[in-house]
């Protein structure tokens, strides 16, 4: 049995999901598990969907046929443009079906052993292009679903469009990351992770900074929710490795959670200053 999941900008208050769920399943000779990943991308954010899908793939077992329709409609040379063409990415021995619009070159990063392909032969099939997910991705997932190989369905590419991906900057004795995305709980979830926090902090205390003011500091990693008090802020590395700030069980319908109680939004800045013993930044400290 086999697993294919979704993600969209398609929202759910339209018929589109539907219709693409039924596709799949008419198209497909065996069972199917079909999983919703998300449908509440932001229209035609690519990176945003790379981030959803950078964070649940690792879930689903190897051979996993990943769909992703968010800004799918192809587009041909015009002048100096490549276009962007109905392709496929082979990475950890999964596969992700999307336009090449940049979301392969944000999610590259988050996976190894990547094979690229790309389906040249769209104009053959015109009505394609009034609903591509549904009319392009889909054939392409349910050839794979049924056990076409990978070489009769596309052609190999030796490259897929970059993507600008924000990135931590590193300095000494400072990260400073942004924040990538706010789950439904409103807590802010950065683009730094453990590792990285480890290699620069080096077990060194530090404060993580995410606004000015002394209330915006936090000077302890939590390892869950309930570590502090109800309404307290603290910060913690997700299941997926990635910091976030957060209030515990801030979120309802008055508050909002960080997002709305600290007044953030995509793209601050998060930074975090190490205080190497015997630097002076930690002789400061002191006195």
């Amino acid at each position: 049995m086999r697993f294919i999941t979704l993600t969209t900008d398609m929202g759910l208050d339209d018929h589109y999901v539907a219709a693409v769920k039924a596709t799949i399943l008419q198209q497909c000779n065996q069972s199917i598990h079909l999983i919703d990943i998300t449908h509440n991308v932001q229209p035609f954010d690519v990176a945003e969907a790379a981030f959803h899908v950078s964070q649940a793939f690792r879930s689903f077992p190897e051979g996993t046929i990943h769909i992703v329709g968010v800004d799918s409609e192809p587009i041909f040379n015009f002048g100096n443009s490549e276009g962007a063409f109905p392709s496929i990415m082979v990475m950890n021995n999964q596969y992700f079906i999307s336009n090449d619009n940049g979301f392969f070159g944000v999610l590259s990063r988050f996976g190894q052993d990547i094979q690229f392909y790309r389906i040249e032969d769209v104009l053959s099939n015109p009505k394609g292009f009034k609903f591509p997910t549904k009319n392009m991705l889909v054939p392409i997932a349910a050839k794979l679903a049924n056990g076409e190989k990978i070489e009769e369905i596309a052609t190999p590419h030796p490259s897929f469009k970059k993507a600008f991906a924000t990135v931590p900057v590193i300095e000494e004795h400072l990260i400073k990351g942004s924040i990538i995305h706010f789950d439904k709980f409103g807590n802010a979830i950065t683009n730094i992770d453990t590792e990285l926090f480890q290699k620069i902090g080096n077990n060194a205390p530090f404060i993580i900074k995410f606004r000015e003011g002394e209330s915006y500091k936090i000077d302890v990693i939590s390892k869950t929710y309930n570590e502090v008090p109800e309404g307290e802020k603290l910060a913690l590395f997700s299941e997926n490795g990635l910091l976030e700030i957060a209030i515990n069980r801030g979120a309802n319908q008055s508050t909002g959670g960080a997002q709305k109680l600290f007044a953030l939004r995509k793209n601050d800045i998060v930074r975090i200053e190490f205080m190497p013993r015997g630097s002076r930044e930690s002789f400061d400290q002191l006195f």
